[in-house]
């Protein structure tokens, strides 16, 4: 059984910064990419972020030059750093990781409970 376990989020005024931290623990052969993504209300869960076990990275536009997502691939965990926020960046963020539980099988994805992030004008 694989869970992630997300931190991190919290009320902050605009401009102000949050970093987000998520840790995934369980029965884990090999995390292939983590990502973050988030859902305000009303609208779809969409993508933040995500990177590989290689570091590569991809954003979403609305986050590009002020968030930052990293990953220690030994402690199984993401981080999101996030910068110059904005209202527009208050939802709720859920922390995604695909990856495997055996050697050879196939990936699967798992989500985080999500944390909430609210930005006040």
């Amino acid at each position: 059984q694989v869970q992630l376990v997300e931190s991190g989020g919290g009320l902050v005024q605009t401009g102000g910064s949050l970093r987000l931290s998520c840790a995934a623990f369980g029965n884990i052969f090999s995390i292939y990419v983590m990502g973050w993504y988030r859902q305000a209300p009303g609208k779809q869960r969409e993508l933040v972020a995500t990177i590989t076990s290689g570091g590569y990275t991809n954003y979403a536009d609305s986050v590009k030059g002020r968030f930052t997502i990293s990953r220690d691939n030994s402690n199984n965990t993401v981080y999101l750093q996030m910068n110059s926020l904005k209202p527009a960046d208050a939802a709720v963020y859920y922390c995604t990781a695909d990856l495997g539980t055996l050697p050879g099988k196939a990936t699967y994805s798992y989500w985080g409970e999500g944390t909430q992030v609210t930005v006040s004008s």
